[in-house]
């Protein structure tokens, strides 16, 4: 076996040590299935299709990621893992704005709001990518809940608040707009999020 192969073979499906030739390896594969999910959807991404489109050998693909719901498992980890950090701007409404802002931009994204559009209509038949679509939104909403807590005890919000409905109630009216409607999810779609957020929080509602 040679150097390569004995690199390529290491690890679980979908499990990759970092650095090197396998970081690069990875970070093709994930770039070339976040196109074909944009733009073909779940049911024909091809784990051979992608491999070729990313000049990857088709076994090294195969043995990495196993199935097309672990490549996509391993694209949310990826796609959580790159984002935005949270932003702190002193107040709830300004740190609402921010993270409204954020998902906003995203979701807007021609090829972004496409490929979240494929991955949460494979959730809802695939139970992999179900759980991995979760775990990516648990690790997005814990990384911005500091945000409330900080509010609580600037005194902004009532005890008891919980920071991870909070933000979730920022995000849901954007997804629901991308998923339901063709309006457009733009700046002041964002700021009203936030804005009916922080409102309803103030009056105990996620209390």
């Amino acid at each position: 076996m040679s150097a390569e192969e004995n690199d390529d073979a290491c690890g679980d499906p979908g499990t990759l040590r970092p650095g090197g030739r396998t970081a690069r390896v990875r970070a093709a594969v994930l770039r070339t299935a976040g196109d074909a999910l944009a733009e073909d959807g779940f049911a024909r991404l091809d784990l051979a299709d992608v491999a070729r489109r990313a000049d990857v050998g088709k076994s090294t693909v195969y043995r990495r990621w196993g199935t097309v719901a672990g490549l996509v498992a391993d694209l949310l980890t990826d796609m959580a893992e790159q984002s935005l950090p949270r932003t702190e701007t002193g107040s709830l409404l300004g740190d609402l704005r921010a993270n409204a802002e954020l998902v906003r931009r995203t979701l807007a994204d021609p090829r972004q709001g496409a490929l979240f559009k494929a991955v949460i209509a494979a959730a809802t038949t695939d139970a992999r990518t179900a759980e991995s679509l979760h775990r990516f939104y648990e690790i997005r909403v814990a990384e911005w809940a500091p945000c409330v807590e900080q509010a609580v005890r600037r005194g902004e919000l009532p005890e008891g608040t919980d920071p991870h409905e909070v933000i979730r109630a920022v995000s849901a009216p954007l997804y629901y707009r991308l998923l339901t409607s063709d309006a457009p999810l733009d700046e002041a779609a964002g700021t009203r999020a936030a804005e009916a957020a922080a409102a309803a929080a103030r009056a105990g509602v996620y209390t």
